[in-house]
C-alpha cells in the first residue's frame, strides 16, 4: 500500500466534495478533508490534537494520512505537549474555536488515491495533548473516547476530486460529565459533509425582537450569550415543536448569539447541507446535552440554503 500523508491541515474538521472533469483517465482519485466547528459557549479554547487520518475498506489496506510524514503531509507543530511538557511528535493541534462558520482546517488537500468505495473515514486523535480552557483561563484535560472518530464511507469517483468537511457542533459533543476531572468530545454532534452540496448561514438577530420576548440586550460581560439559534430540518416546524440538544432528535445545528459590544447580534452557522430549514430562536443559552433541558422557543422563521451559497437574514425581519 503506498502511504498517504495528511496534507495541509486548515479545526474545521472539513470534508468537501466537488467533481472536475478531466480528458485522462485513471483509476485514480482526489481526496480532500478538513474540520470545522460550531462553538460552545464556556470556553476560551477547544485545543483538539490529531495524528492522522485513514479511509478504510474498497478491499484495500487502510489509506493513512499522517500528520508530517511526507513532504506532501502538514508539518507538526508544537502545540501538543505531554504530562512531562515535551511536544508530542506527529501531531497537529488545533483549536477548533478558531474554526467557526465557513472557516475551516484542511487535513487532506488533493490527495490521490485509488478510486472506489471506502466503508469508514477515520480520523485519530492524541488525547495527552488535547484540552478545554475554559473562560477563567483554566484548563482541563480533554478526552477522546478511544482515541478516534469512525464516520461513515465515502464513493470516489475515478478521475474526480472530492473534499469533504467534518464539523463539529461543540454544543452538543463537549461534555464534562460529573464526578470526572476532564471534558469528553463524544461522537454526536458531528456532520460529515460534502462541499459541493452545502452552503452557510451569517445572520443577526433584530434588537426589537430580544427585547420583545424579555432576552438579555447589551450585557455589561460580552463573552455571555444573549440567546441561541437552532436550526431544524424542513419548514414551518412550530416552536412548540423543537426541542433541545438533549432530545434524541436533535437538532440539525445550533450556535449561541452574542452581543458584539456596538449594536448588532450576529451569529453564524457553517456546513449546511443545500435544503429547507426552521429557524428557531431562544432566550434560555443553558442547554446541557447531558441533561433533558425544556427550552423555550419564542420566535421561527424559515430559511433555504443553497449550494455554495452563503445566506444573510435577519431573524425577526
Amino acid at each position: 500500500m503506498k502511504k498517504i500523508s495528511l496534507l495541509a491541515l486548515s479545526i474545521a474538521f472539513a470534508v468537501s466534495a466537488c467533481n472536475s472533469d478531466s480528458n485522462e483517465t485513471s483509476d485514480t482519485a482526489q481526496f480532500s478533508f478538513g474540520v470545522s466547528d460550531a462553538p460552545v459557549d464556556a470556553a476560551n479554547a477547544v485545543l483538539v490534537c490529531f495524528d492522522s487520518v485513514e479511509l478504510v475498506g474498497n478491499g484495500l489496506p487502510p489509506q493513512t494520512f499522517d500528520v508530517g510524514d511526507s513532504d506532501d503531509a502538514v508539518p507538526a507543530n508544537d502545540l501538543c505537549l505531554d504530562s512531562a511538557n515535551n511536544v508530542i511528535p506527529g501531531t497537529v493541534g488545533v483549536d477548533l474555536l478558531t474554526l467557526q462558520g465557513a472557516n475551516a482546517e484542511a487535513l487532506v488537500q488533493n490527495a490521490e488515491v485509488p478510486a472506489g468505495q471506502y466503508g469508514q473515514l477515520r480520523l485519530n486523535f492524541v488525547s495527552q495533548g488535547s484540552y478545554v480552557e475554559l473562560n477563567d483561563g483554566s484548563r482541563e484535560a480533554l478526552r477522546i473516547p478511544s482515541d478516534q472518530l469512525r464516520l461513515d464511507g465515502v464513493t470516489l469517483t475515478a478521475n474526480q476530486s472530492f473534499n469533504y468537511t467534518l464539523e463539529f457542533d461543540l454544543r452538543r459533543a463537549l461534555v464534562a460529565p460529573p464526578g470526572l476531572d476532564h471534558y469528553l468530545l463524544k461522537p454526536r454532534g458531528l456532520r460529515l459533509v460534502d462541499n459541493s452540496a452545502v452552503g452557510h448561514v451569517e445572520g443577526e438577530v433584530a434588537e426589537m425582537l430580544l427585547v420583545e420576548q424579555e432576552c438579555s440586550v447589551a450585557p455589561s460581560d460580552n463573552e455571555q450569550p444573549v440567546a441561541a439559534v437552532y436550526l431544524f430540518e424542513g419548514h414551518d416546524v412550530a416552536t412548540e415543536d423543537m426541542f433541545s440538544n438533549s432530545d434524541e432528535r436533535s437538532p440539525y445545528a445550533s450556535t449561541s448569539v452574542f452581543f458584539d459590544g456596538a449594536s448588532e447580534y450576529p451569529f453564524t452557522i457553517g456546513y449546511i447541507e443545500a435544503g429547507s430549514y426552521t429557524i428557531g430562536l431562544t432566550c434560555d443559552v443553558n442547554d446541557d446535552p447531558e441533561e433533558e433541558t425544556a427550552l423555550d422557543f419564542v420566535h421561527a422563521q424559515n430559511i433555504v440554503i443553497e449550494q455554495g451559497q452563503t445566506l444573510q437574514v435577519t431573524v425577526g425581519n
